[in-house]
C-alpha cells in the first residue's frame, strides 16, 4: 500500500522554460547599459540553457560565449534573474485536479531543488501554494543538499510522518528524482515532461508516465493506504 507520495516541481508540475523565457529577458537588458547587445546575449542564454540548465553559471557561460565575461558585472544581471517574474505561470495540463484526486485519498509532498524565494514565488504564480501536505526547499536544508541527495526526501517522509518503502516520488529528472529516491528506499516514477523527458532511463525507475494525471492513475490502481480521517 502507498501511504504518502511526493513530487519534483520544475518540468514535472508545469513547463520551467515559461519560467525562464522572460527571466533571460530581463537578464539581457540589465547588460545592456554594458554595452551588450540586448538580443545577443537573450540568444546565447537560450543556447546555453539548452545544453543543460542544471550545469549552473549559465549567465557566465553565455557572457564568455560573447566575449563579454570580464566586462560585465554580474550581480545586477543575477539580481535581475531572481527579480524575474513572468505575467502567468500555469501548470500542465491535468495537474491540479490530478494533486487534488491524489490528496482526496493519500497525504502528497512537494521536494525541489533552487533558490527559494524563486521556487515560493512559482509555486504562489502557478496557484499551487497550498496543493501540498508538505513542501521540502532543498536549499533550505544547504545547497550541497539538493536532489539526490537524501536529505529533501527524508526531510519530507518525515514531516509526513511516512516510511520510504510506504512512498512514491514522481519526477522527471532519472539523475536526481529517481536516483535520489530510490537510495532512500522510495518507489518513483518516472514522468516524460520537459528539458530531460528524451533522457535515458538511468537509473530505471518502478514506473514510468507520460506525465503527472498518468503517474496519480498509477499510484491509485496499485492501492494507497487512505489517510487519517480529520
Amino acid at each position: 500500500m502507498i501511504a504518502a507520495v511526493l513530487f519534483d516541481l520544475d518540468d514535472t508540475l508545469y513547463d520551467q522554460r515559461r519560467w525562464l523565457a522572460p527571466a533571460w529577458r530581463a537578464v539581457a537588458a540589465a547588460a545592456e547599459p554594458d554595452g551588450i547587445d540586448r538580443e545577443a546575449l537573450r540568444r546565447a542564454l537560450l543556447a546555453v540553457a539548452a545544453a543543460g540548465s542544471d550545469r549552473g553559471r549559465i549567465i557566465d557561460r553565455a557572457l564568455a560565449r560573447l566575449q563579454a565575461a570580464d566586462d560585465v558585472p554580474l550581480a545586477p544581471l543575477l539580481e535581475a534573474f531572481r527579480s524575474s517574474t513572468p505575467a502567468f505561470l500555469s501548470p500542465y495540463a491535468g495537474v491540479r485536479d490530478a494533486l487534488r484526486t491524489l490528496r482526496d485519498e493519500v497525504p502528497i509532498g512537494l521536494v525541489t531543488d533552487g533558490d527559494v524565494a524563486i521556487q515560493r514565488g512559482k509555486l504562489r504564480l502557478l496557484a499551487l501554494d497550498d496543493a501540498f501536505d508538505v513542501v521540502v526547499l532543498s536549499d533550505e536544508l544547504g545547497r550541497e543538499r539538493r536532489k539526490p541527495h537524501p536529505a529533501p526526501f527524508m526531510a519530507a517522509l518525515a514531516a509526513l510522518g511516512v516510511q520510504p518503502e510506504e512512498a512514491v516520488h514522481v519526477g522527471d529528472r532519472p539523475d536526481k528524482d529517481v536516483r535520489g529516491a530510490a537510495a532512500v528506499g522510495m518507489r518513483t516514477i518516472r514522468v516524460r515532461t520537459g528539458e530531460y523527458a528524451a533522457a535515458p532511463d538511468d537509473p530505471q525507475p518502478w514506473r514510468s508516465a507520460r506525465d503527472v494525471p498518468e503517474a496519480t492513475s498509477i499510484v491509485l490502481a496499485c492501492g494507497v493506504r487512505a489517510r487519517a480521517a480529520g
